[in-house]
C-alpha cells in the first residue's frame, strides 16, 4: 500500500510533517507521498492508505506515535491495527455530500508532481483547445462561448459573468494584453484560494492558459499574498515543471501560442483584492483603487487591456472545457450556475472547505455538512462574504446559496467565507470587529471610506463599552448610507454591511447595549457584572486565588464576595469555579 500524508497548511500546523518524518524514519515503510488539504481541516493530520489507485483507508487525527502501526498496516495490508484511527461514517458524509469541481484534485493528487496532475486528466483541456489532443482546435471565440454556456460567474465576490470579461478583453484594442489572477485572499476566515494553490497548482495554471488564449494574452501574473509561503513554493515548482514540459512559455505544444506566467507576492493589503488596486500594486505603486471607467479590460496593467479573475474561477475552467459548459450550468440555480467553495469557520463542529452546487440552503451546508454548532450551543447567525458581508440570522437559514437570494438578505456571496456564530456571540461586538478591520484596511483615497468607517467603528466601540446613547443607531444608519453612496470602490461600498445587517436582524441587542447598558450575550466586558451565589459557593478559595485584581474576598468554606469596584471583568473567576457559583450578567 501507498501512504499519502495531507500536507496543506492546516495539516502541517496540526503536525502532519512530523508524522511524515516519523513514517520515513521507519526502514521498512512503503512509498510515502504528500497531498494538499482535502477540506476536512477539523480532522488533521490526515493520512490516506491507497491500494493502487483505490483509497483503502483514511486515518484522521494521526500523531507521531501512530507511525509504526500505520507503516505495519501499509506493509501487510492488514488494517485491523489502525481501525481506531479510521474516519467515522458521520465524518465521511462531510465529503460525500459535496460536489467537487474546483477542489476535484485537492487532497487527492501530489501538488508537487506534474505527472500526478496529468494522470488526473491535467492539461488535456489546453491540449484540446490548441488542437494537440482529441478533437479539433477551438478558436478563442469558441472558448469564450463555452464559458458563456457554463454560466460561470467570477468567484471572487462580485459574481460578474466570466465570459463577458473575457470577451471585453478579447475585443479591446491593443498590441499587448495581460491576464491576472487575483489570489490576494484577505477575508478573515477565508482560505479557499490558498487551498487550491497548495493542493492543485497546475489546475490554476491550466485555467489561466485557457483564459490567456481566449483573450489573446501572452503574459500572465498571479498576485498572491506573501502570507501564503507554501502556496507560493508549490506554484513556483508547478510553473517550472509546466515550462519544462512545454505546457507554459514559448510555442506551447508546438501550437504557436505562447504564454509566460509570473508570481507577484503582495504585501497583504485587503484593498488589493479590488482589481484596480491590485493593478496599481502590481505596477509597483501603492495599492489604491482607480476610478472606473475605464475598466481593466480597456486600460489595465501598464494601461494595456487586462483581465482579472480569482483562483477559484480559473480552477473551474479546465473542467468546463473537458465536460462542456452545459454540464456546469446544469448545476445551480437560474441566477447562479455551477458549484461554490466555502470556508466553514467559527463555532462549527466540522470546519474546513466545502464545495456544493449553488441552490442548496445555508442550513444544508452549516448543519447538513458542517454538523451544526459546536458544544451543542444554539445557532445565532452566520457572517457571509467576509468583513464586507452581512450577518444572516437563524430565521433565514433556509435561504438558497444564490447571488440574488443572498443579496436580498443584505449579505453577499463574497469569496465564500462562512463564519458561524453561536448564542454567546454579541452581534454589536461582531459588527465592531469587522469595522475595525475595514477601517484599518481602507486605503484612504476617498473621504467616505477613510473617515466614514472610522466614525462607524468609534460609535460601535462606544456602544460596546457602555457609552451608547439614544440616536446612535440612527447615526450608524446615516453613516452607512453615506459610505455606500460615496465610496470609490467595493471595499468602502460594502463595508457598512455588517452594521446594517446586525441592526436589521438584531436591533434588540443594540437597544439593550444603549438603553439598559447590558450585553445580552455577556461578551462585552465593560457591560458584564460578576457575582457569587452564596448558596452555591463552597468557599474553596479557587476564584480568589485566580483573581488578578484581588477583588474576591472570603474565608475557607464560607461564601465569597466580589468587590464590583475592584473587578476588572476578566472572567477568570467564572472560568475557575467548578460549582457554577459565579454568575455573569
Amino acid at each position: 500500500m501507498r501512504i499519502v500524508v495531507g500536507e496543506g497548511s492546516c495539516g502541517i500546523a496540526a503536525g502532519a510533517r512530523k508524522v511524515r518524518t516519523a513514517l520515513e524514519s521507519i526502514g521498512s515503510v512503503p512509498e510515502i507521498g504528500v497531498t494538499g488539504c482535502i477540506g476536512m481541516c477539523y480532522l488533521e493530520p490526515i493520512v490516506d492508505l491507497y491500494d493502487g489507485s483505490k483509497l483503502a483507508a483514511r486515518l484522521v487525527r494521526v500523531q507521531e506515535k501512530d507511525a509504526e502501526r500505520i507503516a505495519a498496516a501499509a506493509s501487510s495490508g492488514d488494517l485491523s491495527g489502525v481501525k481506531d484511527l479510521e474516519i467515522s461514517a458521520e465524518d465521511r458524509q462531510f465529503l460525500e455530500k459535496q460536489t467537487r469541481i474546483a477542489l476535484r484534485h485537492c487532497g487527492v493528487i501530489d501538488p508537487e508532481s506534474i505527472d500526478s496532475y496529468r494522470a488526473a486528466d491535467g492539461y488535456r483541456a489546453i491540449a484540446r483547445i490548441l488542437g494537440k489532443g482529441e478533437g479539433s482546435a477551438m478558436t478563442p471565440e469558441q472558448v469564450i462561448e463555452e464559458i458563456k454556456v457554463s454560466g460561470l460567474a467570477g468567484r471572487g465576490g462580485a459574481g460578474f459573468p466570466t465570459w463577458f470579461k473575457w470577451n471585453a478583453a478579447r475585443n479591446a484594442k491593443g498590441d499587448e494584453k495581460y491576464l491576472i489572477c487575483n489570489a490576494d485572499e484577505g477575508d478573515p476566515g477565508a482560505f479557499m484560494d490558498r487551498a487550491v494553490i497548495e493542493g492543485d497548482p497546475h489546475s490554476l495554471i491550466e485555467g489561466m492558459l485557457i483564459a490567456a488564449y481566449a483573450i489573446g494574452a501572452s503574459k500572465a501574473f498571479v498576485y498572491v499574498r506573501a502570507e501564503y509561503p507554501l502556496a507560493i513554493v508549490r506554484l513556483e515548482k508547478a510553473i517550472r515543471d509546466a515550462t519544462a514540459a512545454n505546457l507554459l512559455g514559448a510555442n506551447i505544444l508546438g501550437s504557436g501560442f505562447s504564454c509566460e506566467l509570473r508570481i507577484k507576492a503582495g504585501a497583504g493589503a485587503f484593498v488589493c483584492g479590488e482589481e484596480t488596486a491590485l493593478i496599481e500594486s502590481l505596477e509597483g505603486s501603492r495599492g489604491m483603487p482607480r476610478l472606473k471607467p475605464p475598466f481593466p479590460a480597456e486600460k489595465g496593467f501598464t494601461d494595456k487591456p487586462s483581465n482579472i479573475n480569482n483562483v477559484e474561477t480559473f480552477a473551474n475552467v479546465a473542467w468546463i472545457i473537458l465536460n462542456g459548459g452545459a454540464a456546469f450550468s446544469a448545476m445551480g440555480t437560474e441566477f447562479s450556475k455551477g458549484t461554490k467553495v466555502f470556508a466553514l469557520t467559527g463555532k462549527i463542529r466540522r470546519g474546513g472547505l466545502v464545495e456544493v452546487p449553488m441552490g442548496l440552503t445555508l442550513r444544508d451546508v452549516i448543519f447538513g455538512i458542517g454538523g451544526g454548532v459546536r458544544e451543542g450551543r444554539k445557532f445565532k447567525a452566520v457572517q457571509m462574504g467576509g468583513p464586507s458581508g452581512g450577518c444572516i440570522p437563524e430565521s433565514l437559514l433556509d435561504t438558497q446559496i444564490d447571488y440574488k437570494a443572498l443579496g436580498a438578505t443584505g449579505a453577499i456571496m463574497g469569496s465564500g467565507g462562512m463564519v458561524v456564530m453561536d448564542d454567546r456571540t454579541c452581534m454589536v461586538n461582531m459588527a465592531r470587529f469587522f469595522l475595525d478591520f475595514t477601517a484599518k484596511e481602507s486605503c484612504g483615497k476617498c473621504v467616505h471610506c477613510r473617515i466614514g468607517t472610522k466614525r462607524l467603528h468609534e460609535t460601535l466601540v462606544r456602544i460596546t463599552e457602555g457609552q451608547g446613547r439614544e440616536g446612535d443607531v440612527e447615526l450608524l444608519e446615516e453613516l452607512c448610507k453615506g459610505i455606500k453612496d460615496g465610496a470609490l470602490c467595493g471595499l468602502g461600498q460594502t463595508a457598512p454591511n455588517p452594521v446594517l445587517t446586525t441592526i436589521r436582524y438584531f436591533r434588540d441587542e443594540y437597544d439593550a447595549h444603549i438603553r439598559e447598558k447590558r450585553c445580552p450575550a455577556h461578551e462585552c466586558a465593560a457591560l458584564r457584572t460578576y457575582s457569587i451565589d452564596a448558596a452555591k459557593c463552597k468557599g474553596c478559595t479557587a476564584c480568589a486565588r485566580k483573581c488578578p485584581a484581588k477583588a474576591i474576598t472570603g474565608t475557607v468554606k464560607a461564601p465569597h464576595v466580589i468587590d464590583a469596584a475592584k473587578c476588572i471583568k476578566c472572567g477568570a473567576c467564572a472560568a475557575t469555579c467548578r460549582f457554577g457559583a459565579v454568575s455573569v450578567q
